[in-house]
């Protein structure tokens, strides 16, 4: 094995002659407008952000969570601009993968792809298991229960029983310890526990909702591409009818008291909510996955993106406000929240609640096929680069699309989303989705650092940081020791170098610290474009907030891939067996 073979690139001209070659092969139908893209993204980035996901980050932030908004749509719009300018030049599928074989070589791009796989994979489990309390909860408003044991992960039902006998344990009755626990998870997972079949001592406990709307979208996104178009506008289309329902009704309702203290829990309180958020936005890149289905994607695939994050991003703020303006902040970690500002605690508009759990429903399962869509792509692309069995890249005759990646790529959600939990997996998504935009952003400077190529139908501006990134650097730094001074928020105190339990989380931001003092320095030699360096580091700082557990998991999958790689992707690969 040489090791600069780890390291071989795709050029352009590589792509254009595959692309020319695998166009007439594939037939994969060329169909998607601007506009059609941009539902595609509406579709994924508008999905359980709004219906879950808000709920959680606006509990840790209070209402000042909509500036956490604002500042993940400028981190998430500079790698936009980033995906754009690869879209512009790379007319296939494959998003950031694709991007990467170009900008780092075979290796780099292996695992992004194996990044993304997962990165899709556990964004469709969260939205999946977020449709399932929609579901299960809109069934019981109509008076129809399925047993708790087949509506929760067994995890979760183990946690609420546990904590339900430590009460026990302490002397009082049962009906005392349940009528004083005010989490729903808890009673629901004792329920769960306490009723459910056995085999042996093993309690049988599964989410089967979340089984049940995998295998319908799989289905759908088989039959082919125009049905999954028209599938997600309508899925759009609703969804974006209550979003606009929910701010002219809640507006009604706002208590401005609910806005006050504006900030609570201060700036450490407003990032906790990283991975929620940034979780919301997942979704504006897999548009890029789609570039063989659309009619003109050196020109649409920039378009979509932007409109995308721009629209999503409006939206995020006044529902932001909303939320937290008609019911409480620290009222707010529910999984469905939109519905929960209805309720008794909130306007107290019980049609209303149930009009948006019907809604929610529709909705995630359009966010659930974009999602699965990127996935199939990712897989049908690494496969016929040969990093993969080629059974992946297979395209059935009949609907024109890749049938085994799709059927592979439901199992991969549909098993695990019937065992694990939303805590469990969010950070997991959001980990995979930054790390992709850190490559396809450096990617950018190391094809084209200067933007020479005037031939491409979108060209991001170029703007000379040689100057500026390291003086954007030490004004942050100031910034941040005065206000840390002050107490304002803390990074790093002396104690967090005196003890491991500690040292260990901050681990992290050491090492983005030591990442842009080597970005300031390759950019003040180099002088490299300011948008793709902020793009990266924006999205590197996004990185340090969600924790070294998440790094530690991540880290693991990476392992994994890797070992395939090796096994297989390194000695199958068709750039190592081609000359061009």
């Amino acid at each position: 094995m040489s090791w600069a073979n780890l390291f071989r690139r795709k050029t352009l001209a590589n792509i254009v002659h595959e692309h020319s070659v695998q166009r007439e092969s594939s037939k994969l139908n060329r169909v998607l407008s601007v506009r059609d893209l941009t539902m595609f993204g509406i579709a994924a980035v508008i999905g359980a952000g709004v219906f879950s996901t808000i709920g959680t980050a606006a509990f840790d932030g209070g209402p000042a969570v909509i500036f956490l908004f604002i500042f993940t749509a400028i981190a998430c719009g500079f790698c936009a601009l980033c995906y754009a300018e690869f879209a512009s030049s790379v007319p296939i599928a494959g998003s950031a993968y694709t991007y990467s074989y170009i900008a780092f070589g075979e290796f780099i791009a292996w695992v992004i792809g194996w990044d993304l796989l997962m990165e899709y994979a556990i964004s469709d489990i969260v939205v999946t298991i977020s449709w399932s309390q929609y579901f299960v909860g809109l069934l019981k408003y109509y008076g129809i229960v399925i047993p708790a044991h087949f509506t929760m992960d067994y995890f979760s039902a183990h946690s609420g029983f546990q904590h339900v006998q430590e009460f026990l344990a302490q002397g009082r009755a049962l009906p005392e310890v349940l009528s004083s626990i005010s989490d729903p998870l808890i009673l629901k997972g004792y329920e769960a526990w306490t009723s459910a079949p056995r085999i042996g001592s093993l309690a049988i406990i599964f989410d089967l909702p979340t089984f049940f709307i995998t295998a319908l979208v799989t289905w759908i996104i088989l039959l082919g591409i125009e049905g999954s178009k028209t599938f997600s506008g309508i899925m759009v289309a609703i969804k974006l009818a209550v979003i606009f329902f929910v701010v002219a009704v809640g507006i009604f309702y706002i208590n401005p008291a609910n806005w006050v203290p504006f900030a609570p829990n201060g700036a450490s309180g407003v990032m906790k909510g990283v991975s929620a958020v940034f979780f919301a936005y997942i979704g504006f890149d897999v548009i890029s996955t789609t570039a063989e289905e659309c009619r003109d994607p050196q020109r649409d695939l920039p378009k979509a993106m932007l409109y995308t994050l721009a629209i999503c991003t409006v939206i995020y703020i006044v529902l932001g406000l909303v939320v937290t303006g008609v019911v409480h902040y620290t009222q707010l970690q529910v999984g469905d929240p939109l519905a929960f500002i209805f309720g008794p605690e909130g306007a107290n508009i019980p049609w209303f609640s149930g009009i948006i759990a019907l809604s929610a429903v529709i909705s995630l399962a359009g966010v659930l096929l974009v999602y699965q869509l990127g996935q199939t792509r990712i897989w049908m692309v690494m496969s016929r680069d040969g990093l993969l069995p080629p059974m992946f890249s297979k395209i059935h005759p009949k609907f024109k699309t890749p049938w085994i990646s799709t059927l592979i790529a439901g199992l991969f959600v549909a098993i695990p989303s019937l065992f694990l939990n939303l805590r469990e997996v969010t950070d997991l998504s959001s980990i995979g989705t930054l790390f992709a935009l850190v490559l396809v952003s450096a990617g950018v400077l190391m094809i084209d650092p200067h933007n020479n190529d005037k031939n491409k139908k979108f060209r991001m501006p170029y703007i000379n940081a040689k100057w500026i990134y390291p003086g954007l650097l030490a004004l942050t730094a100031c910034i941040v020791l005065f206000y840390q001074s002050y107490g304002y928020f803390t990074l790093l105190e002396k104690q967090d170098f005196l003890e491991f339990a500690r040292f260990k989380h901050k681990i992290p931001l050491l090492l983005f610290c030591v990442e842009v003092l080597a970005l300031a320095y390759w950019c003040f030699r180099k002088s490299l474009s300011l948008i793709p360096l902020i793009a990266v580091t924006l999205s590197s700082f996004l990185i340090t907030e969600l924790g070294i557990i998440t790094w530690i998991r991540f880290a693991v999958w990476l392992v994994v891939g890797g070992v395939v790689y090796f096994f297989y992707g390194y000695k199958n690969s068709r750039l190592g067996k081609t000359a061009y």
